[in-house]
């Protein structure tokens, strides 16, 4: 490879990283060939995957790796767990060259339920569906043994293996062993528990290894408190402990699932011009993900999502190998598909697999649309002046905004700000300060109107081109007075629109029309946070003005109004006789010495006429 195509490559594998999100995944590295080297996990995906091209890495197995990456793809889930999960399974299923295999082949461990007449409750590596239900599994071993500990101390289950049937227990077999007289087991062996209470316990177990934790949270709260009232601190320690542990302990996970076989996940996520469309596909084999992918597929004949999505799957499912009997999908098909059948899940596991196909298509969505703004930066520009376009329903895109905000303390040293943004953009030579000239006290509507009047006044007579759009930094009251101007005093069609804030000062409502209504843009929308750049901005522009006023205000004296007496004298003569006060008193003598005959009788002067 030259130095030149290494250097595009790098560039290309940058570029991936820099549209990675700041969410927890796993990513995959595959060489020139498309085979996956190397597979890893990451609390946030943009940061981890990053450390890789850093020119600070020094470790030589790191250096090689990197050297054969040819291209990156990664999948988002939604915990920190899940990455473990799914870098785990991916592992076992690519065998990537660059990753440190788990010894032995283990895997991380669930807990078993088993089938017996008094079932027991284990942790276990091997899967075995016919001996038992398992819940997991757990790649943070601590929740995993919290867990079992809570179950082992509220229900009590038995501990040892021996083959305990009903028969055994009516005639009277089995012996209580140790764990029933140090209390940890209730020995329904010999019928000191009942059959019926032994399965509730069992029962209420399960509940807790499938997440429905709040009884069993109330309970070891309860036992908390009983024992703090009864000065056993010690205790009500333990259980503090145990109850906080259970609380933030999730038993459910949608990145593995031991309910779950084989299944192929299918979701359709559009482009905004609805030209295209991202297919993400997911396989679940043995209840793990080893499969995720997203393909992007061109609309030729404006193709409804459903005619699109049964088209890809079966090309999808062949490229892969797939034989899946049963098919998720986001909705209802008409067409049928040979030796499968399609599920819409409501809830459950499988719809969580559904949510998360969804997000990894939106997130490829994403990346596609940064991708080709940054190539090209005026797409941006031009996606949002649409949004905005549509969402005032406006005649033509926003190219030229202007904002106004006027800035004063009691009226006093009162100043407006123009700021300008074209395409989306703030253009700083076409800002504008205004003095307020002819509105006397604090009166911010009338100085709007000065300002607003003032400015477009000038437009008109020069032919400069109005701008698309007005924009107050204000609610129903700044609107009304910029159009009394606008349209009433120079019958001028320009739309107006306002920017409210709420009691916190922050920017959550876009007005427009008339009377004015809230537009419906989300506030956390990339269009709403421009909005809200173009209100902070020119309320920094008028604010900064102001305090440049003021501060020359307060540097003021009488020798600034002195006719013939510049700066160099004014700084030469404060700086002898320090005060004003000293230099009237001063006599022409003493001036002459500081200043020559000249500018000290301009100065003796005005003080003695």
């Amino acid at each position: 490879m030259t130095k030149e195509e290494n250097e595009k490559r790098v560039t290309y594998l940058k570029n991936i990283v820099l549209n990675m999100p700041e969410k927890p995944g796993s990513y995959q590295f595959y060489d020139s060939e498309g085979t996956i080297i190397y597979v890893g996990k990451a609390k946030k995906l943009k940061s981890r995957v990053s450390t890789y091209f850093h020119k600070e890495v020094d470790r030589f197995k790191t250096k090689v790796l990197v050297s054969k990456i040819h291209n990156i793809s990664y999948t988002v889930v939604n915990t920190e767990e899940d990455a473990l999960l799914l870098e785990n399974s991916l592992i076992k299923k690519y065998n990537p060259k660059y990753n440190v295999l788990l010894k032995d082949g283990k895997t991380y461990p669930s807990i078993c339920v088993t089938n017996e007449y008094f079932p027991r409750i284990f942790k276990t590596r091997t899967i075995n569906k016919k001996f038992g239900t398992y819940y997991g599994p757990y790649p943070h071993i601590t929740s995993m043994y919290a867990v079992l500990d809570i179950i082992k101390k509220v229900y009590k289950p038995r501990t040892c293996r021996f083959p305990i049937t009903r028969e055994g227990v009516l005639q009277g077999k089995y012996k209580a062993c140790l764990e029933y007289h140090i209390h940890n087991c209730g020995a329904p062996c010999i019928n000191k528990q009942s059959y019926e209470d032994y399965q509730e316990n069992i029962r209420q177990a399960r509940e807790i290894l499938k997440g429905n934790t709040r009884k069993v949270e109330e309970f070891l709260y309860h036992l908390m408190q009983k024992n703090a009232e009864l000065l056993k601190f010690e205790v009500a320690e333990k259980y503090k402990k145990k109850y906080l542990l259970l609380n933030d302990f999730v038993a459910k996970s949608e990145v593995v699932s031991h309910t779950i076989d084989d299944v192929d996940v299918f979701t359709i996520t559009d482009d905004d011009n609805h030209k295209n469309a991202y297919i993400n596909f997911i396989h679940v084999k043995n209840g793990t993900i080893n499969q995720s992918f997203t393909f992007e597929y061109k609309r030729k004949l404006d193709e409804t999502d459903e005619e699109l999505l049964i088209t890809a799957i079966p090309d999808i499912r062949q490229r892969f190998h797939s034989q899946a009997k049963e098919i998720i999908v986001p909705f209802e098909m008409e067409w049928k598909i040979k030796n499968a059948e399609f599920f819409v899940p409501q809830r459950g596991d499988k719809h969580h697999l559904l949510e998360l196909s969804e997000m990894n298509g939106k997130q490829y969505k994403f990346d596609r649309l940064k991708q080709a703004e940054k190539l090209n930066p005026e797409q941006k520009q031009t996606r949002l002046m649409t949004q905005l376009k549509k969402a005032l329903k406006l005649d033509k895109l926003p190219y030229h905004i202007e904002c106004f905000d006027n800035s004063n303390i009691s009226g006093s040293d009162a100043v407006a700000g123009c700021i300008v943004y074209k395409g989306m953009k703030p253009s700083r030579k076409d800002y504008r300060k205004y003095n307020i000239k002819t509105v006397v006290g604090p009166d911010d509507y009338a100085s709007m109107q000065e300002v607003v009047r003032r400015r477009y006044t000038r437009m008109v007579e020069e032919k400069t081109p109005l701008p698309d759009l007005i924009i107050t930094d204000g609610g129903k009251g700044q609107m009304d007075v910029v159009r009394q101007v606008i349209e009433g005093e120079l019958h001028l069609n320009i739309p107006i629109a306002g920017l409210a804030k709420n009691d916190r000062h922050r920017t959550n409502e876009l007005l427009y029309g008339w009377p004015p209504q809230v537009i419906g843009i989300k506030t956390d929308s990339e269009l709403f946070r421009v909005l809200t750049q173009i209100q902070d901005e020119v309320h920094r522009y008028a604010i900064t003005f102001h305090r440049d006023k003021r501060s020359k205000h307060a540097l003021h004296s009488e020798l600034d109004d002195i006719k013939g007496f510049g700066p160099k004298s004014k700084e030469l003569i404060l700086k002898k006789l320090k005060t004003v006060k000293s230099i009237k008193e001063a006599d022409i003598q003493k001036l002459t010495s500081i200043l020559g005959p000249s500018k000290a009788e301009i100065l003796y002067h005005h003080f003695h006429e």
